[in-house]
Formats: structure tokens, C-alpha cells, sequence
């Protein structure tokens, strides 16, 4: 972190080129990020005693360390800090404590749209606090206006897991509209992923937009978006002339991207070639991709770490001609373009997801090659 900005991002675009040099793309300039208070999520367990709780993270030692001076969160997220301090008090929510295995407060989520409203989930053991928070929610809310969606989400188990997969709604509102452009918006149910940096995110998709067109231009094509999330690169590409399908594994996040697509006036179906859709679909992405009939123009993938797995070897024996793989891990990229020998790198793109540390995001240009 003493390291200055300038000299952070030339070392991760140095290391970046170093492994993608065998394919030899053309380097985009790097998409640059604030150097702070640019999460948009904080993560945030809670540690220490009801009359004097911590939020942050655990020590070797299981105890509580403080972070809500941290400078990577959104200033309208550690604004939210003190009143939810004073809320664990107020709601006599006891913090889990790890060694013992007693308490029911695990840890706190917030999300913050560009608009300043918050999306806020405790993360507890049971329902036993349900009853406290409802009734202390209208404090809570008269401290923090912007909390539109509030949420219990109830993780039992003993497991090194942030939250768990039953989520109990305590306001009226459900998701958490993310607007990135005039015409683009885009919706976050809880547990949906969304870049933890919306300004790269914005950079991202206007990239991916970018290549499109540099791609088929302007006639009519088809274009997958794998691993969509809540459909931000396939609402992004969408337009005219475009038949666009996302896929996705969480049904949650299947139904916000098609409320996006509605409010953006995509229809799901093209009435003429000229007139483009956007449809979603929720599944396994490579198995999605084996039941499709025809392979698309263009794929635009945002797979996990891990990397494509089984969706590297279909592309490589269906062909699409064109490929925008938007990676999160450089090393797994490498190889599946391994996998993928058909294929050239014409450019490539760093875009700083996470100053202040070693991890970035990389975004390649693949074409079928002649």
C-alpha cells in the first residue's frame, strides 16, 4: 500500500503481459481505478461483545480487529458503520464467537449503488435475533434513509463461508437498482455477483461493447454471455440487430437481469433479424452451450477462478469466431487459451479491479483464426 499508484499498475500490466506473452495481444491502455473508496461491498465480520462490538475481520487468535477506518470502502458504506455499531447494541445481537461456537451475529454485508442506496444483510446463526431486528429496524432505518433493502440471511453451519442460502426479507423493497449509464441498469438481489468496483465495471462493459462493434459491425449477429451474473455484459451488447442469450447459474440472478432487459425495452423474442432480443436462461453454462442448436458470432465469457473447465474444450470444437474473455485470474486464462488453440489474442485490457493489492482483472479479444 506504500507503494504509489503509478508504479502498482505498470508491475500488475508488466506481469500481466509476461503471461499472456506466448499469444502476443495488443495491450489496451490499463483501465485505472481510484486508489480508495472504491469497494462498493464491505464484507465485514463482527467480532467483540454486544456492548462493544468490532467490524472487520478475525485475528490468528479467532478475536475481533476493527476496520471501519479501512479507506477501500465507498465513504456511503463506512458511513453506515456507527449506526450499525450502535444497532448490534441496541438489538443486544451477540457476535458470534468462533472458538465457542456461541452468538448469532456472524457478520454484516453492505452494498452501495451510484444512486447512495445501501443494501444491508446480517448474516446469522439462527432466527433466534429475526424478532430484535424487526423490531429496532425503524431506528435503524431513520439512521441510515438510504438502507433500501434489509435482510436477515441465516448461515447455521460452522464453515468458513461468508453468508448462507436462506435470506429473510425485512423491507418491502427486494433488489438494489445499480444505474450505470441513462439507459442502463441493472439489478442486485442479495448474493448476486456485481463487480466490487463499479467504476472498472463500467469500463468493462463499455470495452466489451467496444469490441463487439469492432467485430461484425452493425449486421445481425448472435451473442452469448456465459457466466452472466445479473446480465451486465449482455445488456451492455444488446441493440439492434443482436440476439443476445445470457446464462446463469442462480436463478436470482436470472430474474433481475430479465427485469433489466424489460425495463430496457429488450424483448425476448426478435421479431425480424433487424430487431434483436435479449433472453436469459438459468443453468450451467457449459451445459447450456451443448443444448443451444448453433454456436453464436460472438461468446463473452466471465467465468470463476477456476477458469472455463468444460466450456474450453466445447469452444474449441465449435468455433465461434469471436471470444471476449473477461478474467478474473490471469493464470486460469492462460490456460484455457492453452485449451483453446484455435484461437489468436488480438488485444488484451487490464482493468484494476483492486488497487492496493496483487489481484487485477484482464479482458482478452479472441478470434478464430484464418
Amino acid at each position: 500500500m506504500n507503494v504509489p499508484y503509478e508504479r502498482q499498475l505498470a508491475a500488475k500490466l508488466e506481469r500481466a503481459r509476461a503471461v499472456l506473452a506466448p499469444w502476443a495481444p495488443r495491450w489496451l491502455p490499463p483501465a485505472s481505478s481510484p486508489e480508495s473508496h472504491f469497494r462498493n461491498k464491505a464484507k465485514m465480520v463482527v467480532g467483540g461483545s454486544v456492548q462493544a462490538p468490532t467490524l472487520g475481520i478475525l485475528d490468528a487468535e479467532k478475536t475481533g480487529v476493527d476496520l471501519r477506518e479501512c479507506g477501500l470502502y465507498d465513504e456511503r458504506i463506512a458511513a453506515t458503520f456507527p449506526p450499525l455499531s450502535e444497532f448490534i447494541t441496541r438489538a443486544k445481537l451477540v457476535p458470534f464467537d468462533v472458538r465457542s461456537g456461541r452468538g448469532e451475529l456472524k457478520n454484516i454485508l453492505v452494498s452501495v449503488a451510484p444512486s447512495g442506496a445501501l443494501m444491508i444483510r446480517f448474516v446469522l446463526r439462527s432466527t433466534e435475533s429475526v424478532v430484535r431486528i424487526k423490531k429496532h429496524l425503524p431506528w435503524l432505518r431513520e439512521r441510515i434513509p438510504q438502507a433500501l433493502v434489509v435482510t436477515a440471511n441465516l448461515l447455521p453451519e460452522r464453515a468458513a463461508l461468508v453468508e448462507g442460502t436462506e435470506e429473510i426479507f425485512l423491507t418491502d423493497a427486494e433488489q438494489l437498482p445499480m444505474q450505470l449509464g441513462p439507459d442502463f441498469e441493472l439489478y442486485l438481489r442479495p448474493g448476486s455477483f456485481f463487480q466490487t468496483n463499479t467504476d472498472i465495471a463500467r469500463a468493462m462493459y463499455a470495452q466489451a461493447r467496444a469490441w463487439c462493434e469492432q467485430s461484425v459491425a452493425r449486421r445481425p449477429v448472435a451473442i452469448w454471455d456465459l457466466y452472466c451474473g445479473v446480465g451486465g455484459f449482455a445488456l451492455s451488447v444488446a441493440g439492434p440487430g443482436r440476439n443476445v442469450l445470457g446464462v446463469e447459474i442462480s436463478e436470482p440472478a436470472i430474474r433481475a437481469a430479465k427485469r433489466a432487459a424489460a425495463r430496457a425495452g429488450h424483448a425476448e423474442r426478435a421479431e425480424s433479424a433487424a430487431s434483436g432480443s435479449v433472453r436469459f436462461i438459468a443453468g450451467d453454462a457449459a451445459q447450456a452451450a451443448r443444448e443451444e442448436s448453433e454456436a453464436p458470432d460472438i461468446v463473452i465469457v466471465n467465468p470463476p477462478r477456476r477458469g472455463l473447465k468444460e466450456l474450453a474444450p466445447w469452444l474449441e470444437e465449435h468455433r465461434p469466431p469471436w471470444a471476449i474473455y473477461s478474467s478474473c485470474n490471469i493464470a486460469t486464462l492462460a490456460t484455457d487459451l492453452e485449451v483453446m488453440k484455435s484461437y489468436e489474442a488480438l488485444e488484451a485490457r487490464l482493468f484494476d479491479m483492486f488497487p492496493q493489492t496483487e489481484h487485477m482483472e484482464t479482458m482478452a479479444l479472441l478470434r478464430l483464426r484464418a
